[in-house]
This record gives structure tokens, sequence and C-alpha cells, in this order.
């Protein structure tokens, strides 16, 4: 996961060429231990770009992706689970009624839709995966605050003259700020895989900028004969995932040692 990170950061300086140059005279060009050169460590694809330069720029995007919906989501679903569990009553009723009408669709397929009405775009990705993701953060916080609201604690601040966004802000929010970091860290991954997946329909991010889900499109025709266009993006994929996954479980053991094991 580190090594994901350094990568997005450092880009212009590890990549060995530029993603956008395209050379036709050095096409398909192998991986440098199935008979290609040092120059093009892993190969190149069908318009002459560098595989590793692309795989190093198109963590920029999975990864920036990933921390601008899940903020977005994070941002929306922490305030309505907030409000909708500390007040109840008819706030309460229609905020989770709208999270139960979003869940019904599958979130890829909605996502889709939404898309295909918007229209490709970075921005739009992230919005987009941003506004339809907040469901999960709401749910969890409104069940941490409708618990957290009985608490004595809760009840002195009330009683000592603290106002209810006061009192929201300085007790409730603290008491559930981990709950939304792990929930955040384990969406990161969920939202790099539905923006590869957007991509690779041509839905999401501009297909002239390097992503591991443009290079995974680009790559399905050539998998018979030239497979690393499509291996490469997809390894690093499943790495940065993987990465994710363990870095949120390894949060969640750290808040709630309870439920270690």
């Amino acid at each position: 996961m580190g090594i994901v990170v350094v990568a997005a950061l450092f880009a212009p300086v590890l990549a060995p060429h530029d993603p956008y140059d395209q050379v036709l005279t050095r096409s398909l060009r192998p991986p440098v231990w199935g008979g290609g050169s040092w120059a093009h460590i892993l190969g190149t694809d069908h318009l002459g770009r560098d595989v590793l330069s692309r795989v190093i720029y198109g963590s920029r995007i999975s990864l920036g992706v990933g921390l601008g919906a899940c903020l977005v989501a994070g941002t929306i679903g922490t305030f309505l689970g907030l409000i909708s569990g500390f007040f109840g009553g008819r706030l309460d009723d229609v905020v989770m009624r709208v999270a139960d009408v979003q869940l019904a669709f599958p979130f890829i397929l909605l996502a889709t839709a939404v898309m295909f009405v918007l229209g490709s775009g970075l921005r739009n990705v992230i919005v987009v995966l941003g506004v339809t993701g907040w469901v999960v953060y709401g749910r969890v916080v409104r069940g941490q605050v409708l618990a957290l609201r009985e608490k004595d604690f809760i009840e002195a601040a009330v009683a000592s003259g603290c106002t209810r966004a006061g009192t929201i802000i300085r007790h409730v929010f603290p008491n559930v700020s981990s709950s939304v970091i792990v929930i955040a860290t384990l969406e990161v991954a969920r939202v790099i895989i539905a923006e590869a997946s957007l991509t690779f329909l041509g839905l999401g991010v501009d297909p002239r900028i390097p992503t591991w889900g443009s290079m995974l499109a680009d790559g399905r025709q050539y998998l018979a004969g030239h497979p690393w266009i499509a291996t490469f993006p997809g390894l690093a994929i499943m790495i940065t995932v993987l990465g994710i996954n363990l870095l949120g479980d390894w949060l969640r053991d750290t808040f709630d040692p309870k439920m270690t094991g």
C-alpha cells in the first residue's frame, strides 16, 4: 500500500516515460523477461505507450478518486447520520427511507445510470461515487448516535445549557469518528474498483487519461497474444485493494479491540 502511495505522489519522478507518448514503431513490445528491453520493463501497449509509466500514473487517478469520493460520501453520510440519530422523529424516518430506497438499487448499476446522464469525467466520477456511497456511513453513525444520546454525559451536556449543535459537535461526533475513519478506509477500496469498472465501461474518467480501468479496457482485445497490457493494471488494482482492506482491518482492531479475533 505504501508503494502505491509513493508512486502516486512521485509519479513524474518514478515514471521512466511520458504515459501519453505514443510511438507506433515500438507498439506491443513484451516485458523485459519475455524478450523485451530494459527501456520498457513491463512492455508497451498497442499505441507504443510504456505500460509501467501508465500503471504508475494510474495510481494517482485511482487513489485520488477513492479519497475524493470517500470524502464526499463520508461528509454527507456522517452529517445525516448524526442529525437523524440525535433528533429522531420524522427527520430520522425520512433519512432512513431515502437510504432504503438507494440500497434497493445495486451500487454499480445506480452509479452507471447517473454517469450515463451526467457524462464521463473525473469530477463527475468523484461526485457520483460520493453521493451514491453515503448510506453505509449514515446507517452506522445513526446506530451509534441512537445509543450515545441516552448516555449520562450527553444528558449532562444538555442539562448544563449546551446547545444541540454544540452537543453533537463536542460530545457525539468525537465518539463516532473512529468508526467513520474505519469505514472510509474500507470504502476507498470499493470506490477504486467502482471507478475502474465505470472507466472500463467507458463511463468514467476520460479514456485519454492513464487509469487502471482504461488500461484494462484497452488490453482486453489483446489478452490472447499480448496479456501484459491488461495484466499489470489488474495486478495493481488487486494489490492496492488488498492493502487498503488490510489497513482497514488493522484500524478496526485498533479502534475496537473487542472485535479482534
